[in-house]
């Protein structure tokens, strides 16, 4: 019985949450910081619910009373926040009077007491502070309650060591700050909006999760199919056809998913067991699947929640089309550096062709139709200027109202009609309500109107579904797991949320970028390569967008500092967080892969890391040719000398310039040199990684493919001429390489004279 009630429990509570934020993010009426906590609220209270303290207790009857008695913590703690904060709970009998124009020592919402918080609140916010770091435990692990406990520890102990003498003070390698006490950090961790309902929070409630709820529709229609079939019908006649078709699959799902570890077992499922059949040993088989579907959050217009972290974080601001745009050239080369290396893989191990007949007929479907509709809703709305968070409900809106056509369903007539019907009146209500309301309205306001009346029409079709008989278990299970994957990202964005109040309220993160600059001095290469490894490092225990919030928290500035581009250092940054995602020995998706494989943990991480090594040079590639991601270095460095003094330019003002210099095209020489010695170089590697050109390569040969590689992806480190002839020495050497491949292989297929 109990367990009955606590599924029951567990299906509202995700129809609430995924309710709630496609409401309020659309149609906000709480307090920025209210919305959060609602958010972080009904995250955290699935998270008790659903992850154990421990597996081994995973059914004992204590720990699941114990479990609900946590969730009614959070429910506490978060509704305390909202109830304090909202306007409409002003005159409530335990909130102290407000007195307009009359200076009061204790505020009736927490903005107004910051930093005078009561002893109710004090208590409140340390027992919701316990509750993240738990919650956080058991979802992801132990390693950034580790981290924001260490963060904790370092400022409160600064502070300690300050007001006690007899305290050791805190070695200066250790980036000592005035620190605050504990009743501050509750303060600026929980009770404020720097910390757990701060920035990290917003971008997952405004942007990740409803990309979350968009990918669970998305394979409710069927689109992952057509993905699947679309790839097969491309490469399923060619050398290691199941494998390119994991890697066409991984990167066009990933285009919508965002996910390594879901796109992974996504693809996966259907995409391994067709390589082993075909002749791929089962870690090899699982480490293309990694590897492959580690690029999907690399890949626009969807990508991974770094790049919507991008939009908060980067100086001077960004547009997310101004990411995507960035981003298009490096995915494209990541996915085709995987593609050469299974391409000469397959063409040395002699992997059989297409086995299962499974891709004729047409692939002009409904779930095509869903699929090519809903990516050109929501690029379309992008291009438009609509925000992220809209342009992701318009093409939810699209895949709901077709939902109930798809065939497989099956569902009635009658509840095809009760769905658009819904869909209609509610739209119809909402427009005629509210409609416009300016004079003269232009097509952009109009648009945006009907656009909001589809918004409500959505929600009436989503309330038939489910209650609708038919077509309830689909719409529940697609929020439940919409709800689960999700689950993971609100505990860490609230418990990373921790680790930015803290330094963002104490400075911490210039000390450290002064520091590390004066190690590196001017040197920008060393500073790359330090970030690189503290990235995978940090990345071998966390999320991807943890690792990436972190590094861009603390060292964001330092490359901007050092004169690199700041969308092109943040983006340096994102990149090495993925790759955290395929290095041993913590490789996430590497071990989803290895499960669906049943192989061996480790060959399988090893390699993933092989097949996506590419993916470790491209960023020091973007870095140095800003070409690559379609960017003008000549522009940036204008707008570096004006704003520094270095010129002047009378005609424009300096915001003109910077508007200029981050969407000025890059020079078409350069963009096409880059790309070349770019595409050039990956095929030499893969040859190399692979030891396969045009036949089997003997060991010295692939040492000289590996150099012929090494030269060509060599970036314009210092001068940009000593690049540009190493590049072309790679070049040679290639071709030199190319041409004794040919004749020696053509020597041993003529006939003796």
């Amino acid at each position: 019985m109990f367990s009955r009630v606590l599924e029951v429990a567990i299906t509202v509570l995700s129809v609430v949450l995924c309710f709630f934020v496609l409401y309020e993010v659309n149609f906000p009426h709480l307090q920025p910081q209210s919305q959060l906590a609602v958010f972080v609220m009904f995250g955290l209270i699935l998270c008790f619910l659903i992850y154990p303290a421990f597996k081994k207790l995973e059914h004992h009857l204590l720990a699941k009373v114990s479990n609900v008695l946590l969730a009614l913590g959070v429910l506490i703690t978060c509704g305390y926040v909202v109830v304090q904060t909202e306007p409409f709970f002003r005159s409530s009998l335990w909130s102290p009077p407000y007195i307009e124009g009359v200076e009061v020592t204790k505020g009736v919402s927490l903005g107004d007491r910051a930093g005078s918080e009561t002893t109710t609140d004090f208590v409140i916010g340390l027992l919701g502070l316990l509750l993240i770091l738990e919650g956080t435990r058991r979802s992801i692990g132990v390693i950034v309650p580790l981290l924001a406990m260490a963060f904790v520890g370092h400022s409160l102990y600064c502070h300690l060591s300050l007001e006690y003498e007899t305290l050791p003070a805190v070695p200066m390698w250790l980036l000592p700050h005035e620190g605050q006490d504990l009743e501050g950090l509750v303060g600026t961790t929980f009770l404020q909006s720097l910390g757990v309902f701060g920035p990290a929070a917003g971008v997952m409630f405004r942007y990740v999760f409803l990309f979350v709820v968009f990918g669970s529709f998305l394979q409710m229609s069927g689109a992952t199919q057509f993905i699947i079939d679309f790839a097969q019908k491309v490469f399923g006649k060619s050398p290691g056809g199941p494998a390119k078709v994991s890697v066409l699959g991984s990167g066009l799902m990933g285009s919508l998913s965002g996910s390594a570890v879901a796109n992974a077992v996504t693809t996966g499922s259907f995409t391994i067991p067709m390589m082993r059949n075909s002749g791929f040993q089962p870690h090899i088989a699982g480490g293309i699947t990694a590897a492959a579907a580690s690029g999907g959050a690399l890949v626009p217009p969807v990508m991974g929640a770094g790049a919507y972290m991008m939009l908060e974080i980067v100086t001077p601001e960004v547009t997310f089309l101004q990411v995507a745009r960035a981003a298009i050239i490096p995915a494209l080369l990541y996915y085709f550096s995987i593609f050469m290396i299974v391409h000469f893989f397959s063409r040395r191990i002699g992997t059989l062709e297409d086995i299962q007949d499974s891709n004729t007929g047409t692939l002009w479907s409904f779930e095509a139709l869903v699929f090519f509709g809903a990516l050109t809703v929501l690029i379309g709305l992008l291009f438009m200027n609509f925000t992220p968070f809209r342009a992701v409900t318009g093409a939810l809106i699209l895949i709901i109202i077709l939902v109930p056509f798809r065939p497989k369903l099956n569902f009635s007539t009658q509840t095809k009609l009760q769905a658009i019907g819904a869909f209609l009146v509610c739209a119809i209500l909402h427009y005629s309500m509210l409609g416009t309301d300016v004079e003269n309205p232009s097509f952009r306001q109009h648009f945006e109107s009907w656009l909001s009346a589809a918004i409500s029409g959505m929600f009436g079709t989503i309330a038939i579904g489910l209650l609708n008989s038919t077509w309830r278990p689909a719409m529940l299970q697609t929020f439940k797991k919409s709800a689960s994957n999700g689950i993971s990202l609100v505990a860490a964005s609230a418990c990373v949320g921790i680790v930015i109040g803290i330094v963002q309220e104490t400075g911490i993160a210039n000390d450290f970028s002064s520091r590390i600059k004066d190690v590196v001095e001017t040197n920008l290469f060393v500073a790359l390569v330090g970030i690189m490894a503290c990235s995978i490092i940090l990345g071998m225990g966390v999320p991807s967008v943890v690792c990436y919030l972190l590094m861009a928290t603390l060292m964001g500035s330092l490359l901007g500092e050092l004169g690199v581009i700041p969308l092109a250092a943040h983006l340096f940054i994102f990149y090495f967080g993925m790759m955290s995602m395929v290095t041993p020995p913590v490789a996430l998706a590497a071990y989803a892969s290895a499960s669906l494989a049943q192989a061996n943990i480790m060959r399988t991480a090893l390699s993933a890391f092989v097949f996506s090594l590419v993916g470790f040079t491209l960023p020091f590639m973007f870095v140095y040719r800003p070409s690559l991601l379609l960017m003008n270095r000549d522009k940036w460095n204008h707008w570096m000398d004006v704003e520094s003094g270095a010129l002047t330019e009378e005609t424009r003002s300096a915001a003109e310039l910077l508007r200029e210099a981050e969407s000025a095209w890059p020079n078409l020489g350069a963009l096409l040199f880059a790309v070349t010695v770019a595409v050039v170089g990956i095929v030499a590697l893969a040859a190399c990684i692979a030891g396969f050109l045009n036949k089997p390569l003997s060991v010295w040969a692939r040492c000289v493919l590996f150099v012929a590689a090494a030269l060509l992806l060599a970036p314009d480190i210092g001068n940009s001429n000593l690049g540009i002839y190493a590049n072309l020495t790679g070049g040679l050497v290639l071709i030199a390489m190319l041409v004794f491949s040919w004749l020696h292989t053509h020597s041993q297929a003529s006939p003796a004279n």
